[in-house]
């Protein structure tokens, strides 16, 4: 049976780089990445981050499950161009996940529209009449066939909400601890083994290439 996994606790610092114009923070996984409604839900990464740099804004976001690379910015000049580099898709993610099942495929993608189930939100689906583009590529990076899985990178090239999570359940390999779309693999992990481990882009301050790195817990 899987352990369950908590969050560490307040007080460490998930920030990993900052200078004058932005932040980038290790969000460890089932802490909210910002506040949510109700009481008891406003320890989030942002609130962390907010303590050591009050400055910092979030602009965008993972799944509480998830762990990994997030970016924030210092000021509403920076959000916004930082806001307009991952809604113009010029930020380059890399994902490392664990699935359920040995995937055949070295290398693919997964491109299948993607929209709000919306009877049972946040959950989401495929559908080709209405769903948004969503496109993901992958790598396998190795097959445990005792434990009868696959670790694999993703690059998810767009955004769309549980883009990840959908892709991989819908193509038979669901991510090992995944409570809405894993099914029996839910219950393989103790968390959700998907991790957000690069980051890459061009500063928008300085116009450099940077790049930032964390690697997977699991």
């Amino acid at each position: 049976m899987a352990i369950a996994y908590l969050p560490p606790p307040a007080g460490i610092s998930p920030v990993i780089f900052a200078d004058e114009w932005l932040i980038v923070a290790d969000k460890p996984a089932e802490l909210l990445s910002v506040p949510g409604r109700g009481a008891g839900m406003d320890d989030c990464l942002v609130t962390r981050v907010q303590n050591e740099y009050p400055d910092a804004l979030s602009v965008h976001r993972l799944d509480m499950s998830t762990s990994g690379l997030l970016v924030l910015a210092r000021g509403k000049e920076i959000h916004r161009q930082l806001s307009r580099l991952f809604q113009d898709r010029q930020v380059s993610k890399r994902y490392i996940a664990v699935v359920d099942g040995l995937l055949a495929e070295e290398v693919g993608e997964i491109d299948l529209p993607l929209i709000c189930d919306w009877p049972n939100r946040p959950r989401q689906m495929v559908d080709f009449t209405i769903g948004k583009p969503s496109l993901t590529r992958f790598r396998v990076n190795g097959h445990d066939t005792v434990a009868n899985t696959t670790r694999l990178e993703l690059e998810p090239i767009t955004g769309r909400s549980h883009q990840l999570r959908v892709h991989m359940a819908s193509l038979g390999h669901p991510i090992l601890g995944d409570d809405l779309y894993g099914g029996e693999a839910h219950g393989k992990a103790g968390r959700l083994l998907l991790h957000a481990m690069d980051l890459a882009f061009v500063h928008p301050a300085t116009g450099s290439p940077v790049q930032f790195h964390s690697d997977a817990p699991f």
